[in-house]
């Protein structure tokens, strides 16, 4: 991988101290910053890391690029879909680009934070992050001298939330990535102008969530809020599908959807659903295809948004996305961006160890084994490679009979009902 971005530095050291670094981002590090990924790799001091970051001369778009057609080439699918999500770094100060007291739901709660907003490629072989913006606040936008101090090119203004992520999504779909649908959270669900409707004109299919208070058009021509045509909806309106396999089996909830008829509106539009069997907590979202599909297809959809939650998890758990101590724009965006590397390739040998089934009695290598294994056994000096490779199987081993304990449990539920599929 970092052979096909080698040509985006202008120098060799550049290109070699990049490979280090992302070496760095792998090797388990309790905390990850320029001073410890500068020792991992052997390097006497972390100047030579900072410099990577802040003045050496290479293009991170291009590399981020770059990135994006391997992570196409090794993880494509006829199944594809790109999902959206932003997340919030917490931080302290004000001086680090973006940063200021925000609602992120990392916390839960309005915290002093910075918020980002990425596109993750997601097929049933894998997923990673294949593009991100930073995200800058409008107290950042109007005020000159912070920008100045951090770095912020000038034509780098205020941009909501939304339009980064339909900049990310036009920039893929324009470099030939093809992908069946879109989907994101309610935080861009609810922008009709900047999101919902430029992906229309492109006759790009989306499922995007909405809150429960919505409001869609009734029969009438009056607009009701989404829950109260939920309620309105029969029993008989509801069906058990699965919206996808997850850690512990298949997810199955209870779905329902609303053809909605919008006036000067080409393609299908519906109102989707999602019911929690136990708790009743309804979920909501927008959907929108050139084509007819069926209520299972969506509830799929529906269900792929959980792949960037994953991956947020995995990048700030295994490759210190979110730890980094930069302060301006373009350290950012570097940081960022060798993070991504990293991240696409613990995704794509992930893919491609489940090329070829485990052993029995073993579940595929993961995203956190692959990492700890090339931790142990390239960047650290092991005492034996076998010892290494026996506590490897016996955490797979492990993972597998727990794994299996969670079907038996659910196998033992009531099979699902298949119920005639009715459409309102």
């Amino acid at each position: 991988m970092l052979l096909r971005v080698g040509h985006r530095f202008v120098r060799v050291e550049s290109r070699r101290r990049a490979g280090r670094f992302v070496q760095g981002l792998l090797a388990g590090l309790a905390r990850v910053n320029c001073w410890t990924v500068a020792e991992a790799v052997g390097d006497r001091t972390p100047d030579g890391m900072q410099n990577l970051l802040s003045r050496a001369t290479w293009d991170a778009d291009g590399v981020r690029d770059d990135l994006r057609e391997v992570v196409v080439e090794q993880l494509g699918d006829r199944d594809a879909m790109l999902v959206i999500d932003e997340t919030g770094d917490l931080k302290k100060g004000v001086e680090p680009v973006g940063v200021q007291r925000q609602y992120t739901g990392t916390a839960g709660r309005i915290e002093n934070s910075q918020m980002s907003v990425f596109l993750v490629y997601s097929t049933p072989a894998g997923h990673t992050f294949i593009d991100r913006e930073l995200y800058l606040p409008e107290s950042w936008a109007g005020d000159q001298t912070r920008r100045e101090r951090a770095g912020v090119p000038a034509h780098n203004l205020f941009t909501t939330k939304s339009r980064l992520a339909l900049a990310m999504i036009t920039r893929a779909l324009e470099a030939g990535v093809k992908v069946g649908w879109v989907t994101g959270d309610e935080a861009y669900g609810k922008d009709a102008a900047g999101l919902r409707d430029p992906l229309e004109a492109r006759d790009q299919a989306y499922v995007l969530a909405v809150a429960c208070d919505h409001r869609i058009p009734g029969a009438g021509g009056e607009n009701a809020r989404a829950d109260e045509r939920a309620a309105a909806l029969p029993k008989r309106a509801w069906q058990k599908l699965s919206a996808g396999a997850g850690a512990k089996g298949r997810r199955y909830c209870l779905w329902a959807r609303i053809r909605l008829r919008l006036a000067g509106k080409t393609g299908y539009h519906w109102m989707l659903m999602r019911r929690n069997r136990r708790t009743g907590d309804t979920a909501f979202y927008r959907c929108y295809s050139p084509r007819r599909v069926s209520l299972a297809e969506l509830a799929r959809v529906a269900g792929r948004r959980w792949t960037i939650e994953e991956t947020f998890q995995t990048g700030k758990e295994l490759t210190g996305l979110d730890q980094h101590q930069v302060r301006t724009w373009t350290s950012w965006y570097r940081w960022t961006t060798l993070v991504m590397l990293a991240h696409a390739f613990l995704a794509i040998a992930a893919a491609h160890t489940r090329d070829t089934p485990p052993p029995e009695g073993l579940i595929p290598s993961t995203r956190n084994e692959i990492r700890h294994l090339y931790a142990q056994l390239t960047l650290q000096p092991a005492r034996r490679a076998a010892d290494v490779l026996t506590w490897s199987a016996w955490r797979r081993r492990h993972q597998h009979q727990a794994r299996q304990s969670h079907y038996q449990r659910q196998h033992q539920q009531p099979a699902p009902n298949h119920e005639l599929q009715l459409e309102y």
